[in-house]
């Protein structure tokens, strides 16, 4: 490993910038083309989920892909991200759901802060897969969920400071990272704010399907692009709110409460498990 530098499992390069920057776009097209549609169009996700989940697994697969040629990936990266990917899965069903409470959030969160941008999305997704699978909630949302818990842990992982760790000897201020409470004060922001945005991202996700809604909420296929965005600002004030709110606020807590710990010891695994340094086998 290199000094002075904290070894990430997945970092990006230019092919993994690339195939994460695709297949984004690709997610962004998924749950934003209702908007732009006309009214003669049939909008069901139930017909276009299974595409973009057949799209989305080879594309998690080109990320990982990608970063190998960029700058390597060995089976100590994939141990760290079964692991994780695991207890992600395991810590969804404590809250089931239930108002929000979801501390599935708060390991995504510091994991993708400490690992990097390129391991986080992999590792959102493909805990959000594992997750669902375990809880029985397969279903015509699940590559959205995918893509969009991708995204809330790869953004941890583009916050500033986290990249630099200091020479031996040096002071921590030396160079110039984000460690301590100011850490932990920008992960619970971080936690609170994605919280939120995942609840109104996974809205379009259903929103422009559900009929019988008051006029002043429904989605209205060929409506001038404001208007529904109004009407859609609307059903999440009136509907999602109750259940964003409390997942934001849960993972404040658990991040102020727990971030410390849980962020020394996924720092303490990866500097053990030397990304960076090649792996090597000893004769009998």
């Amino acid at each position: 490993m290199t000094a002075g530098r904290q070894a990430r499992a997945v970092r990006l390069g230019p092919r993994s910038v690339a195939a994460l920057v695709l297949v984004s776009a690709i997610g962004v097209m998924a749950f934003g083309w209702p908007l732009l549609a006309d009214s003669a169009s049939g909008l069901a996700h139930s017909q276009d989920a299974p595409w973009l989940f057949a799209a989305l697994l080879p594309m998690l697969l080109a990320v990982v892909l990608a970063t190998i040629a960029d700058v390597g990936l060995d089976a100590k990266a994939i141990a760290m991200l079964g692991v994780l990917a695991a207890a992600g899965a395991a810590l969804r069903p404590l809250g089931a759901g239930t108002a929000g409470v979801e501390p599935m959030f708060f390991l995504m969160v510091l994991a993708g802060r400490v690992l990097g941008p390129g391991f986080g999305f992999v590792l959102g997704s493909v805990a959000m897969f594992a997750s669902a699978l375990l809880t029985g909630g397969v279903g015509p949302w699940l590559p959205f969920q995918m893509l969009t818990m991708g995204w809330v842990s790869m953004g941890a992982g583009l916050l500033p400071g986290a990249v630099e760790d200091p020479p031996a000897g040096a002071k921590p201020r030396a160079c110039g990272k984000l460690r301590g409470r100011r850490e932990l004060a920008l992960l619970a922001a971080y936690g609170a704010v994605s919280a939120v945005l995942y609840g109104l991202v996974m809205n379009l996700q259903g929103w422009p399907y559900l009929a019988g809604m008051a006029s002043g909420v429904s989605f209205v296929p060929g409506d001038p692009l404001d208007e529904n965005l109004a009407r859609y600002v609307a059903y999440c004030l009136a509907t999602s709110l109750g259940w964003d709110l409390p997942r934001a606020l849960v993972t404040v807590v658990l991040t102020v409460t727990l971030g410390g710990p849980v962020l020394k010891a996924l720092r303490r695994a990866t500097r053990r498990a030397a990304f960076d340094a090649p792996v090597s086998f000893g004769e009998g």
